[in-house]
């Protein structure tokens, strides 16, 4: 195996190259997990892995309850299937409660005051109701919950842990929880050893080739874990040795190749970049400050050819769109074309017809 491989096939996997789905929900369940703190950026993640996709599909797609938007897996924000969210929870949620419990501990929040949460917050949604977090922090308030905001934020996302709230539609621009058990039907429950099979499988299928350290990054899951769930696989998955490493993949098919001088306009905590704990196959080690000087590259990034290139910002004109593209060196003119067609990708994907594209020399 080569880093060109390695590129091909996740952009395959990914399906950034080739999309073949129309459904948002179809390729949040074929990815697992997206990420998805930055809900906007997150949604552009979805469409670039669809064909033919805008943003009022996306958001149909999330007003509905056909992705569910909840803290899964690492402390953070995921967009995943309804037909997942309990057994991700139920296999995830322990490690990321652990990683938490320090922070509870400086803010009081305990057991005691999470039971009273617990009950104020299904008084304030059942029946249907979804309600913003104002509102749900003023029924935590009139239950004797101080909210101030680091306390909100740790109460609503062990709320989401334990399986009692997730997201609900937006109104307008907020966003609202809904009960977990009325926004999404119950589904069947695993044994744990089948969850730690599904959640590997999910991930190598979606994201490889990818190493035992990059699944164990994404999923958050103790080694010992992880390790478990890939040997429950490893008959449906592919292997190859790289640098020292095992890397486990599937193919979607030998007849997919790269586009030339493809492009991508990835967005903030993309799965092509923050899936993966070695982000070298997709950025030369040189340029990792200049695509973010923390080092972890969850900045906008243009992709050429799998490989980060450069990053990139945008504003709203009246009804056009302003790319900023930040080159770590001069464009070639194949690039400067691949990146245009990207650009015409996004801007219809905002349901705008035209968009300005300012190179940074």
């Amino acid at each position: 195996m080569k880093v060109a491989d390695i590129i091909q096939l996740r952009l395959q996997n990914q399906h950034l190259a080739s999309p073949v789905f129309k459904n948002p929900a179809d390729i949040v369940y074929h990815m697992g997990a997206v990420q998805a703190q930055d809900y906007s950026g997150a949604k552009w993640a979805i469409a670039q892995r669809l064909v033919g996709a805008n943003d009022d599909l996306i958001e149909k797609a999330f007003t509905d309850g056909d992705i569910i938007r909840t803290h899964v897996m690492r402390p953070t924000w995921h967009f995943v299937s309804p037909h997942d969210i309990r057994w991700m929870l139920e296999l995830t949620a322990p490690r990321v409660q652990s990683l938490s419990s320090f922070r509870h501990r400086q803010l009081k929040l305990d057991k005691g005051i999470f039971a009273k949460c617990e009950k104020a917050l299904i008084k304030a949604l059942e029946g249907g109701r979804q309600l913003a977090r104002n509102d749900v922090a003023a029924a935590l308030q009139q239950a004797g919950v101080s909210t101030d905001e680091q306390r909100f934020v740790h109460i609503m996302m062990e709320m989401e842990l334990i399986g009692l709230v997730c997201s609900g539609g937006r109104q307008g621009k907020q966003f609202t929880y809904a009960l977990l058990n009325e926004r999404v039907p119950q589904t069947k429950a695993f044994e744990r050893d089948e969850t730690l099979a599904a959640l590997a499988e999910r991930y190598f299928v979606a994201h490889g080739p990818a190493t035992l350290q990059d699944y164990v990054w994404w999923c958050g899951l103790t080694v010992a874990d992880a390790k478990a769930g890939i040997e429950m696989i490893k008959d449906k998955l592919a292997s190859s040795e790289f640098e020292g490493n095992t890397y486990w993949f599937t193919e979607r098919s030998a007849d997919l190749v790269l586009k030339s001088s493809s492009a991508y306009l990835l967005p903030n905590y993309d799965e092509y970049i923050v899936s993966y704990k070695d982000r070298s196959a997709a950025i030369e080690a040189s340029n990792i400050d200049k695509a973010d000087p923390r080092g972890t590259i969850f900045n906008n990034t243009i992709v050429v050819n799998g490989r980060v290139i450069g990053t990139w910002k945008h504003s709203f004109r009246k009804n056009t769109i302003v790319l900023e593209i930040i080159p770590f060196k001069p464009l070639s003119k194949a690039n400067e074309t691949a990146i245009n067609a990207a650009a015409k990708r996004y801007t219809r994907f905002w349901g705008l017809k035209d968009f300005v594209l300012q190179i940074c020399k």
